[in-house]
Parts: structure tokens; sequence; C-alpha cells
């Protein structure tokens, strides 16, 4: 295994240019290499943008979802190197795991690290799941695992099978509905640097083979955590299965249900019911 540690954060305009560029003639196995920041620092300004465009409350710690800001450029990173097997352009985000291990203040300087693992077999494609960690002086304080699948690849031999379902019980009632504007996407790849053209307007999603502009998953899985932010643990895991996209602009209903000290949720189009989102909250009963 080789660690590159990287100054500052790659730049993901330059990325998502790569990745247009870069997609044909990949294969092969999963690199063996990780890439790092050292000593990284929250800017309060961004912090305090992210919570408004996701509405998750403003506070000392950091939301559950928001070292995701912090891990993603060095994913992608890793995603568009020409070593990586599968072409970035394509990749659809279909599971993201979250375990926080204890509240981050805002203050504390993380060291963060990411790689790919678990190249697996799909019935449309492969998978391959993207790791990632935060420390502080030692201490790893979260944790995630993003899952992508590549339509119509295919996994090494002997691959194991691919594990992207959530399942959560009957939410019938809906406790909140939401009315997601046209400029979701582009108000969240402001703050996020995820210009991924999918999520920026309907031409530009069109010409990837999408009728309209669709939500940024991790977007629709934030403003979830906001909507329940108050009545969490310290610890956590946050498993969400990103099932259908939600496209912009739609109106959609938040449903939830307490379970065993956390929460089921799903969000789901107001009007056809369709799940764009499951996912589960789970008390973490001792950091490991």
């Amino acid at each position: 295994m080789a660690t590159t540690v990287l100054d500052g954060p790659p730049n993901l305009a330059a990325l998502y240019a790569r990745a247009a560029l870069t997609g044909r003639g990949r294969g092969g196995d999963l690199p063996d290499t990780h890439l790092a920041r050292r000593g990284v620092t929250v800017d309060r300004d961004h912090l305090a943008a992210y919570a408004r465009v996701c509405r998750l409350p403003f506070t000392d710690v950091l939301p559950a979802t928001y070292p995701h800001m912090l891990t993603f450029p060095l994913q992608m990173a890793l995603m568009t190197d020409r070593a990586f097997p599968l072409a970035t352009v394509g990749l659809v985000h279909v599971r993201n795991r979250i375990e926080l291990l204890r509240g981050i203040r805002a203050d504390e300087p993380l060291d963060v690290e990411v790689w790919a693992e678990r190249f697996a077999a799909h019935r449309s494609g492969a998978t391959v799941d993207l790791c990632a960690t935060a420390a502080v002086a030692g201490e790893e304080v979260w944790r995630s695992r993003s899952t992508y699948l590549a339509r119509g690849a295919q996994a090494p031999a002997g691959a194991p099978e691919a594990d992207v379902e959530v399942v959560v019980g009957a939410l019938e009632r809906p406790a909140a509905t939401w009315r997601v504007p046209d400029d979701a996407g582009r108000r969240y790849a402001k703050v996020s640097g995820d210009v991924n053209p999918i999520h920026l307007s309907g031409l530009t999603a069109k010409a990837l083979g999408f009728k309209r502009a669709i939500a940024h998953g991790m977007w629709v899985k934030a403003r979830v955590l906001g909507a329940v932010a108050n009545r969490l643990p310290e610890a956590f895991a946050y498993d969400v299965q990103f099932t259908k996209p939600l496209f912009l602009p739609s109106t959609v209903h938040l449903a939830t249900g307490q379970v065993d000290g956390g929460w089921d949720v799903a969000v789901r189009n107001a009007g056809s019911g369709t799940e764009h989102v499951v996912g589960t909250i789970r008390t973490l009963e001792e950091k490991h």
C-alpha cells in the first residue's frame, strides 16, 4: 500500500474535465493507493454555507455529513487517475454509509484519507467502494463508505456480490414535505464543488442520458439528517441507499420512524410515491 499525502484539496472542476477525457481504455484491478491530507482545518464560512444549503443546524460541532466535503475531492482524484479501472463518467452513487464515532468540533484539525476496495459483481454491472476516514490526533472519529455502480462493467473473476441494499421498516405517514427547486443542484454544487453536469441543468443532464437535472444524493442525505439533527446520539451510523434519481424540480415527502433508539427514513416523490432515498440511523454502542 502506498499513501500519497497532498498539500491541498484537488480541484474538482479540473478533475471532472479530466474524467471526460480519460474514460477510455480503463481496466484491471483496483489500485493499492491511498490519498491523504493532514491537519485539514474547517473554514467556518464554508461550514455555514453548507449548513444553509442543506438545512442543517450551524453549531460548533460538524454535521455527520460534513467531512464528506473534505474527502470527496480526494476520492475524485483517485477515481480519475488512469490506474482506476472504471471510467468516472457514468458512475452512479448507489449507497453511502457514514459512521460518526464521536462529535467533531469545528476547530479540530482533521487527518483524512481515502482508498478504494471491494470490486464487486452487480446484476447491472460492477460496483466499487470508495472508503474514507477522518482522525483527530491519531484517533479515528469518522468513517464512510460510498458504493458506486458502473453499469455494463465487469468485475474481476471471483469477485464478491455487490451489497447495495438498505432495508427499512414500513413508513406510511410523511413527517415533512419539501419543494425542491430546479436550482438545488447548482446551489449544492457551489458549496460542495461537485460540479457533475447531471446536477447542474436540464441541458447538461440530457447530454448524459437524464430527462432533467437530478439532485445530489449527498445533499438529500444531509437534508434528511437536518430533519432529525436534534434527536441523535453522539455516535451513530447513518446508512442510505440512493434508489431512484430525484429530478429537479420536485415535491417530495420525508417519512421517518423511530426504531431501536434510531430512525428509519425515506424520501419519496409526493405524486408517484417513487422512493429516492431510504436509510437507517442507528446508535453506535462502541467506538471501533
